[in-house]
């Protein structure tokens, strides 16, 4: 496989605002931003985590400023991204968890919904920024169980709060291209990617993590839909399209706008429970039973078609399933074992980028 087509010089010297910095995928964005040159702000609620991603890469040492504030308060959004002036803004700050989402659908709406207005409208008034990429969710089409990949035409919805808030944040991107973007030179696009996997997750209730957790606590693990089916994929796989997207709306807004999907090749949507059981055969561990208490209601199908990214953006999935699962237990293995979190993480970048 070729190199993946990013060209670092563009990002070399670029102010990049990123929300959500502190978070998992906004800790793996961010260090990669940073490791081709690009001045990178932060604006963030603190690290939702101990350990945090965000202190284990020592990202404060990285970044050009980082903001602990948030996404709700537009006085202090927009002065934060005004003293940045930046180029690039990636909106990853959201509340991000579905089982969160039903103990507190307030909190969760208005972040993830009045959190992407308010960041259009100081990305509209800055004077500065040439594109934004809104990162939402694969979460946020209308899914009906029906066995078929999800294109970015399919109609968005939400039965769970934290679905139906995703899908509110992509109706908002398109009403605001079509009502204030579209015209200005300003490009705005979605990202939509699958379940992703990593080094340095360490939420509650995802898969991964409470695996990792089970195995050094030496207890079994506990899975709540072992016939579940996501599209699962290594983190760097949606953050490779979000920095594709982003460089080619600076050059034609009017092109590259709009919604992608960043998904996982068709082999590697799988069950939970397959999941579950490569990861238990591949470490000695305590095995895994089904949780027995009464779940919210999920989707058991998500399936995404991602035909439009490999054929706009020459995007691809470039590591399988099994690599993505290997690669998360040896960033999590080395970093136990005392190897600087910072160190794995670029390591991967790179094997990521020249595989």
């Amino acid at each position: 496989m070729e190199d993946l087509e990013l060209n670092k010089s563009f990002w070399k010297g670029r102010s990049v605002f990123l929300t959500g910095h502190t978070g998992f995928k906004g800790g793996w964005l961010a260090l990669w931003l940073a490791s081709m040159g690009a001045r990178v702000h932060g604006y963030s609620l603190a690290p939702p985590a101990r350990p945090a991603l965000f202190s284990e890469l020592h990202l404060d040492e990285c970044l050009e400023s980082s903001a602990i504030a948030d996404i709700r308060d537009l006085q202090i959004l927009k002065r934060e991204l005004g003293k940045a002036s930046p180029s690039v803004i990636f909106h990853l700050a959201a509340q991000p968890l579905v089982r969160k989402a039903y103990q507190s659908p307030v909190d969760t709406f208005s972040t993830n919904v009045l959190g992407s207005v308010n960041l259009f409208v100081a990305a509209l008034q800055s004077g500065s920024v040439e594109a934004v990429v809104n990162v939402t969710s694969d979460k946020c089409y209308q899914n009906i169980g029906r066995n078929s990949f999800f294109v970015e035409e399919d109609p968005l919805g939400g039965d769970d709060p934290y679905s139906a808030s995703k899908a509110c944040s992509e109706i908002v991107t398109a009403s605001y291209w079509h009502s204030f973007f579209r015209g200005s030179g300003i490009g705005l696009a979605t990202g939509r990617a699958g379940n992703v996997i990593g080094g340095g997750d360490w939420a509650q209730d995802r898969l991964i993590p409470d695996f990792l957790r089970a195995l050094d606590s030496q207890q079994p693990l506990r899975v709540r839909s072992p016939n579940a089916i996501r599209p699962w994929q290594h983190v760097l796989e949606p953050l490779a399209g979000y920095l594709l997207v982003a460089e080619k709306a600076c050059r034609d807004a009017e092109r590259w706008s709009g919604a992608w999907n960043f998904g996982p090749s068709a082999n590697d949507t799988k069950p939970v429970s397959w999941i579950v059981d490569f990861l238990t055969t591949a470490i000695p561990n305590e095995g895994w039973e089904v949780e027995t208490d009464e779940q919210p209601n999920e989707a058991g199908l998500l399936k995404l078609n991602s035909s439009k990214a490999k054929s706009m953006l020459n995007w691809t999935s470039r590591w399988s399933i099994e690599d993505a699962l290997t690669k998360t237990v040896e960033w999590h293995q080395a970093w136990k074992s005392g190897t600087p979190a910072q160190d794995i993480s670029l390591r991967q970048i790179e094997e990521y980028l020249s595989r």
